[in-house]
């Protein structure tokens, strides 16, 4: 539906009664503050003295002094449940419990006791780490992941993600598969929605350095969250705000692959106003994961700039502005097929064309892109917070083919086309909420009104020289050269049946110009929500609805409830939740008009790979998704959740990609079903050790048709089939340790992961079964009568990349099978079904597991200095050099390799 008058007339009455409700009854985005008093038994108060507040499941923890006025101010805290800790000298320890659930944050009042009554006084602390909330999450606080190895310097917080949620199946290039859905993940900064693509193909992510703390949210998404929520990453910047004494870091690294980063951030401030900034930079020779285990023609360069200021003009009105800036380079990666391209250098519409080497693919990108977010907040009452704030983010993505567009040739027509590349993608929006908390409830209600502006220029011309051929030979092979069917002579060269003319004047093997396309759309996005959070008893009742309108290049709108309750069984400190959510699941923004339209367009249809019978637009679709967990705590000394998932989604949403290019269509088939477990066991910090494990196992069923989008190659048999990022088991497991009061070694710490993945989906992978029609994968019987598997579909260096061997022979880059039987067919790199036993549904190939392992080994304050203290980090990421697949010519992404051992060493100044 569109937003007419009538439209707005409908929604105009909901938001005066929303909010009207509301007037009868801090901090912006997704912090809260923590206020309070710190007296004697005799009421006097007691300043100077140190108030730590601690969650020992995320890793926060933080201390502030208490004023003249025995006050304290603990600013931009996370909402979660935490513990206050004071010790004073003469009195008892004192610990007491205190949650942060809105944007309002909290007063409390500590009292401490004379020594000697009470060897400690506890006042309302958990006796246990376990959370009420029936959303399944996973909290991580900068103090925990600033020692975690993340395996993407470029993603780092895309590999902070993938390595600390159970859940995620990693994928190359630091992109993540949440849940079995295709990268359906949203970030939330600082109260800001983002729900394009982040990876380092789409866009430029906030850098890892600006970020305070994450919640990552894997259970049912509460109602204010819409768009992509199979994950949902609420991130919280750093801030300057009450630091008085400017503090900051100037670091700098170097190591493998000539990776170098030099980074510098500064916080500084008053107790009314701060400002954190931070600048990075980074230059490396392999920037994305490549599609050959050595790496060539993979050199990335990338540059941060954040900046949040924050202001309370008085009590009751305050504002803060997130700005970033980003901007990255980087080279396509070639394999050994893109090195030495033979292609036509004259002649080319002749009955002879002349062949020669044309060089090197040498294709590269470049991405800009900016942000800014302020947000204003009223405090109207002790109980109450206003909060209302715009954004605007831009995306400026470049892609450049190479000098010689001929050498663009990708391998067995996997790219049969020259793309060059304009895009943007601008995101608008005006957003607020307001925030009720006292006693059992916390209630939060808001409107988001969003609109996206996406422009798309793309330039194609045909690089094959027969792809397109006017002319075959005797046995309906393509032949290069010759301008049209007419010149054919019906000796050598036949006319050939599937020529299309409409292609003639871009074919650049035979004198053509590029085809010029441009795209665009607006899409609207209207969304209203309102959800209540109760606490009665040992009860917790999340209620929550939204409605959400689109329109875009289509129109849909979706009334979804989101509920959810959790119940505390005290005495074994277990939670037992159950939970359910509607979503409205809306198309991918990226490429989107070129995508939907596309396929109607008689020249970029076949360039496209568009599949017969596929309407063009893409529809937005529905998801119902049921969520149960378990949260079971140990004491002080451990906490283990797990989840169960169902999800049925109807339009469910994928991407293709186009060749040997990180340039991606979304798709849509017609709908999936995802069932699977999430765990996580958490150990907090004693005696300086700590270790947490996340493991999961998700399905990712795929329903054909393909009802839109161009591309895609894979479920033409009609049968379900696991899509490219199913993968059947992952996990992670971290421990760390720092040594404290040892002398010398005083602030060593040490870090080790361990991350073990069953493998993806790799469909591509040849196999024999010739009797299963679902199971369409390339079983032949050999003229000796014996069954084979017919190879000719791949190069020799794309056999070798899946480490394919034959009668005990390995395939090289330049030497490969055309086919083998079925006895001698093997491969150390991916897995493939026994004969007979293929089914894309319940038994598809996959990448061969693997095991990497990852450590890092750091000294805090290295010169025992108390103003300016140097820390220095080595870091190994893969130390056993595992030669493993990421994935094998994925139809999302293509083929990568895992990174190979990479070393890294950093310095830290911190003032």
């Amino acid at each position: 539906m569109s937003f007419n008058r009538d439209t707005i007339h409908r929604i105009i009455p909901v938001l005066v009664l929303v909010f009207s409700a509301l007037s009868a009854s801090a901090q912006s985005g997704n912090a809260g503050t923590v206020r309070g008093t710190l007296t004697d038994p005799s009421g006097a108060v007691v300043p100077n003295a140190s108030v730590h507040l601690v969650n020992d499941v995320s890793g926060f923890d933080r201390t502030e002094t208490t004023d003249g006025q025995g006050q304290f101010v603990f600013s931009n805290v996370t909402f979660n449940p935490y513990r206050i800790s004071v010790s004073v000298k003469g009195f008892a320890p004192l610990n007491q419990g205190v949650e942060i659930r809105s944007s309002v944050g909290t007063n409390v009042k500590l009292t401490l006791q004379v020594s000697g009554a009470s060897s400690t006084v506890t006042v309302q602390a958990s006796g246990d780490l376990v959370e009420d909330d029936p959303t399944f999450h996973t909290d991580v606080d900068r103090d925990l992941f600033i020692k975690v190895p993340l395996e993407s310097q470029s993603s780092s917080l895309s590999s902070l993600v993938t390595l600390s949620t159970p859940g995620v199946a990693a994928d190359s290039n630091g992109l993540f598969h949440g849940l079995g859905d295709h990268a359906s993940n949203s970030f939330a900064i600082d109260g800001q929605a983002i729900t394009d693509q982040q990876s380092k193909v789409f866009s430029n992510q906030l850098p890892a350095n600006a970020v305070q703390s994450l919640e990552v949210i894997s259970g049912a998404p509460p109602a204010e969250f819409g768009g992509k929520t199979s994950l949902v990453i609420v991130a919280t910047t750093r801030s300057g705000q009450g630091v008085t004494k400017p503090t900051g870091a100037i670091s700098a690294s170097y190591g493998s692959f000539g990776s170098a980063t030099t980074g510098v951030d500064l916080s500084y401030g008053g107790k009314s106003w701060g400002n954190f900034v931070e600048a990075d930079g980074l230059n490396t020779g392999r920037f994305l994961d490549p599609p050959e285990f050595i790496v060539f023609h993979d050199k990335g360069n990338e540059g941060n700039f954040f900046d949040r200021a924050d202001y309370a003009f008085n009590q009751a009105n305050s504002m803060h502005v997130d700005f970033n800036y980003s901007r990255s380079w980087f080279q396509t990666p070639n394999a050994f097929d893109n090195v030495n391209v033979q292609n036509v250098i004259s002649g080319g519409s002749s009955a002879n064309p002349v062949f020669g080497n044309v060089g090197n693919a040498d294709q590269r990108s470049k991405i800009g892109t900016f942000n800014i977010a302020p947000t204003y907040t009223r405090v109207i009452s002790t109980n109450s917070v206003l909060n209302f704030g715009a954004w605007i983010r831009k995306d400026l993505y470049n892609y450049y083919p190479s000098g010689n567009p001929l050498a663009d040739e990708g391998p067995a027509n996997l790219q049969t086309s020259s793309i060059s590349q304009d895009r943007t993608l601008t995101n608008a929006a005006v957003h607020s909420d307001f925030n009720y908390s006292k006693g059992i409830q916390t209630f939060k209600a808001g409107v988001v009104y969003q609109q996206t502006f996406l422009r798309e220029h793309d330039f194609l011309g045909v690089v094959s020289p027969t792809y397109n051929s006017p002319c075959v030979d005797v046995n309906g092979s393509p032949l290069p050269g010759y301008s049209d069917p007419t010149v054919c002579d019906g000796v050598v060269s036949f006319p050939n049946p599937a020529y299309l003319s409409v292609l003639r004047p871009y074919d650049l093997t035979r004198g053509g110009t590029e085809n010029a396309y441009f795209g665009h759309t607006d899409v609207k996005e209207l969304a209203i929500y309102a959800e209540d959070q109760i606490k009665a008893g040992n009860w917790l009742f999340n209620l929550g609805l939204r409605e959400d309108l689109y329109n875009g290049l289509t129109d849909a709108n979706q009334t979804e409830p989101r509920v959810g309750v959790g119940y505390h069984i005290k005495p074994s400190s277990t939670v037992l939740s159950v939970s359910y959510a509607r979503t409205l699941e809306t198309p991918f923004n990226e490429n989107l008009v070129l995508s939907s339209s596309g396929c109607s367009n008689a020249v970029l249809a076949p360039l496209l790979l568009c599949t017969p019978g596929v309407s063009g637009t893409l529809q937005p679709g529905f998801r119902n998704e049921f969520h149960a967990s378990l949260q079971q705590g140990f004491g002080k000394h451990a906490v283990v959740s797990g989840e169960y998932i169902w999800k049925y989604t109807h339009n469910a949403f994928d991407f293709s990609v186009l060749g040997n290019t990180p340039i991606t269509f979304p798709i849509d088939w017609h709908n999936s079903k995802i069932p699977g477990y999430a765990i996580r066991a958490e150990v907090p910090e004693v005696r300086g050790f700590s270790a947490y494990f996340v493991t999961s196992s998700v399905a990712a069923r795929f329903f054909p048709p393909q009802s839109a989008g161009a591309g895609a190659t894979v479920g033409q048999s009609g049968f379900p089939f696991r899509i490219d990022h199913d993968e059947k088991f992952n996990e992670t497991t971290h421990l760390q340790y720092t040594l404290s009061h040892v002398g010398i070694l005083n602030g060593m710490w040490g870090g080790f992961n361990w991350r073990y993945d069953s493998g993806l989906t790799a469909g591509s992978v040849p196999c024999y079964n010739l009797t299963d029609p679902n199971s369409p994968c390339g079983g032949i019987t050999l003229p000796n009568g014996q069954p084979g598997v017919d190879l000719s579909g791949l190069t020799p260096d794309e056999e070798f990349q899946a480490g394919i061997t034959c009668d005990g022979v390995a395939a090289t880059p330049y030497s490969g099978f055309t086919s083998c039987d079925n006895a001698g067919y093997k491969s150390n790199l991916v897995q493939i079904p026994a004969p007979g036993k293929e089914d894309d549904d319940h038994n598809p190939p996959r990448i061969a597991p693997r095991s990497l392992f990852d450590a890092s080994l750091g000294k805090n304050n290295i010169f025992h200095k108390e103003r300016y203290k140097v820390d220095l980090d080595l870091t190994a990421i893969n130390f056993t050099d595992k030669y493993a697949l990421y994935n094998f010519l994925s139809t999302f992404s293509g083929t990568h390799y895992v990174t190979p051992r990479a070393l890294t060493a950093k310095v830290t100044l911190n003032f």
